[in-house]
């Protein structure tokens, strides 16, 4: 199953769905031919990859874990029904009133469902991942907006996360109530206190319970200090805790550590529609949802595409009852986001310093709405204490805090509206041809002038102190140090994961926070790297080989996760979550034209973590037309100026879920984003 684990506090609590890689400037794949001429040619109802059959050299695989949507919740009771007489399928989660039921099966199962005419789709449940105050309040003007009494009183914002401690004094008693929409199955254990599925009222989202808790580290802290942000712009605004998180233990889930969290889109989708439920009844004071979590990568919009749907009809829903969803933008230091910040009803947002300097991590670029403090931000964990974390995750409920304060003074304004002033007021912050404001609570609120523009580039290392990154999420845990006795790298230099010190303030704390005396730790930190050389997918496989390599596993651990983040092949459809997986993948025991397309699929995803190749950049060795790898491609060739190393690896995955054209893919792969060349 994929974690598409890194939500912005430099762990995102990525949802991370194994979302498609890319959305946009992608090679075309060239459709079956049609069985009789009936205009116009529908969407198959079975996502790729998930029949019984799915390439070309006749390997049975497929199936998983999925969402079946049927055309009415009455119809889901009957479609369980019919899945649960199939012998190799089991319904895992079965929501009362909802048009939709997972289930987990082979492909010859999946199949059997997506023919049934009451299932309109059937897709992979994806997994996301979770995203990481004093001068941040001050940079935004949210001291001097609750000086002049815009403090969110009367409205409501909703954390949806890994659950919230409710008695955190930090927050002020102000969590009204809460809601547990954990999955299992598939490895995955149940957050709710009560160990069950669905649990709504008090203790609901506890993010103090002992699934919650893995040796002395709260699994479950990010939600809590995601919550503290928001309530600390907007401390007179209630808050909705909701948990959406479920617990895996095992590597093969949490690739570096024993235990991890991950949230599956179908909890996600259960989530809002539960909050447009209450809006519709007992809460209509909610005006904002705060989504620091996501997973996939797209580097444009994400509305069009057919995955993003049933989340985009919900945020839609959502803002059309006055309910604003703030999105973090995600951690990967690219242009673009993931889901749900893609969505482009949601507000994405990225991070910047109290310089207003954007880190080298936070994503950026015409897909952001707004910027937030996101650097090194002190806020509330589980068991009474703070911790200073860093990610888009820590800027996202900024922005929900403030809409919270803004929406009190404004009790008629709309969403657009609303988000409109902010964006209006913010200090523009101009990099690469974008312009992105930055927040400002008290611009918004007095409708001054945003302050003059500021030129910055991400990760400009002109101006001292870019070495924060953002700390690991819950969805990970906390990652180990490197290897002690890993090899000198030679030149390039590898760089090795950084690490963050957490600090940690205690009070009467049970073990959910380190207890006074011990050492703080200091997890390691998953962000891309900064290599300069690419490699082949035979020299990533040395580099999986233990005390082969030059690489630490810690930093190959991180670049696999970012991988399972990016990609809509790896780990879901092609087992590669752990050091030995990928090893397999990339040095496979038996040449199959599959098998050698997903070495050279995941060579290219790990020469993108490494940082040595980007998605933007032009596709081959030199730039120009290469007739190798150019067939099969479409009407792009490798060198054109439509073919980026983005597009070569979106469409090599959209046939690889297709299982066409498998050969082609992998020689373009080879040659135009694999080939020996320094970035």
């Amino acid at each position: 199953m994929r974690l598409r684990a890194l939500v912005a506090m430099a762990i995102m609590l990525t949802i991370t769905p194994a979302a498609p890689a890319l959305a946009a400037d992608s090679l075309p794949v060239t459709p079956p031919p049609a069985v009789q001429a009936t205009p116009p040619v529908e969407r198959p109802k079975l996502e790729a990859g998930l029949a019984a059959e799915g390439g070309e050299d006749g390997d049975e695989d497929g199936g998983g874990r999925v969402i079946v949507e049927v055309a009415a919740p009455a119809e889901a009771a009957p479609v369980a029904g019919e899945a649960r007489t199939l012998p190799d399928a089991e319904v895992v989660l079965q929501p009362p009133d909802a048009s939709f039921l997972v289930v987990e099966g082979t492909g010859e199962a999946l199949e059997k469902l997506a023919a049934d005419p009451r299932v309109v789709s059937v897709r992979r449940d994806r997994a996301y991942s979770a995203a990481s105050l004093s001068s941040g309040l001050k940079l935004i003007g949210a001291d001097r907006a609750v000086a002049e009494g815009a403090t969110g009183e009367g409205r409501t914002i909703a954390v949806v996360d890994t659950g919230i401690d409710a008695g955190h004094p930090a927050l002020g008693g102000k969590v009204v109530d809460e809601a547990c929409f954990s999955a299992t199955g598939d490895g995955a254990k149940s957050l709710c206190p009560g160990g069950q599925n669905t649990q709504t009222g008090p203790g609901a989202a506890d993010a103090r319970t002992a699934a919650c808790v893995s040796g002395t580290v709260n699994l479950c802290d990010h939600g809590t200090h995601v919550a503290g942000i928001a309530h600390a712009v907007a401390p007179g605004a209630d808050i909705l805790a909701v948990q959406v998180f479920s617990r895996f233990d095992g590597v093969e889930e949490c690739v570096t550590e024993n235990a991890c969290v991950g949230a599956y889109e179908s909890t996600i989708l259960l989530a809002l529609d539960h909050l447009i439920k209450l809006k519709d009844t007992s809460r209509p004071g909610l005006v904002a949802v705060n989504l620091s979590l996501g997973g996939g990568f797209y580097d444009g919009a994400c509305d069009g595409a057919p995955e993003i749907g049933p989340l985009k009809e919900r945020i839609d829903a959502l803002r059309a009852r006055g309910v604003v969803t703030v999105a973090a933008a995600g951690n990967e230091g690219v242009a673009g986001g993931g889901a749900p910040a893609c969505v482009s009803s949601a507000v994405t947002v990225g991070a910047v310093g109290d310089d207003d300097r954007v880190p080298s991590w936070s994503n950026h670029g015409p897909t952001l709405d707004l910027f937030a403090p996101g650097l090194e931000i002190d806020s509330a964990v589980p068991g009474g204490g703070t911790a200073v974390y860093s990610g888009t995750s820590m800027a996202a409920p900024h922005v929900t805090g403030a809409l919270a304060a803004l929406a009190q003074k404004s009790a008629d304004a709309s969403p657009d509206a609303l988000v409109g002033r902010l964006t209006a007021a913010g200090r523009p912050i101009v990099y690469g041809g974008v312009t992105t404001p930055r927040l400002d609570v008290y611009g918004a609120l007095t409708g001054q002038a945003p302050g003059p523009a500021a030129t910055r580039e991400p990760g400009d290392d002109s101006v001292p102190g870019d070495q924060d990154t953002p700390v690991p999420d819950p969805s990970s845990g906390p990652a180990p140090d490197p290897r002690d006795d890993a090899p000198a790298p030679p030149e390039p230099e590898p760089v090795p994961l950084p690490t963050v010190t957490v600090t940690v303030t205690v009070t009467a704390a049970p073990v959910t926070v380190p207890p006074p005396g011990s050492p703080a730790s200091a997890p390691a930190v998953c962000t891309r790297g900064r290599g300069t050389e690419r490699l082949t997918a035979a020299q990533w496989a040395v580099e999986m080989t233990r005390g082969k390599g030059v690489l630490s596993d810690g930093t190959l651990g991180c670049y696999l996760r970012l991988v399972s983040k990016a990609s809509a092949v790896f780990p879901e459809v092609v087992r590669a979550s752990t050091l030995g997986t990928a090893y397999r993948v990339l040095r496979p025991a038996k040449r199959t034209a599959r098998a050698a397309l997903d070495g050279e699929l995941l060579a290219a995803w790990l020469n993108w973590a490494h940082g040595a190749a980007e998605l933007t950049a032009k596709a081959g060795r030199t730039g120009s037309a290469e007739k190798a790898g150019s067939a099969g491609a479409g009407n792009t060739k490798a060198g054109s100026a439509k073919a980026t190393v983005g597009s070569v690896i979106a469409a090599a995955e959209r046939r690889r879920l297709a299982g066409a054209s498998l050969a082609s893919s992998t020689s373009l792969l080879r040659k135009a984003v694999n080939v020996r060349r320094t970035a």
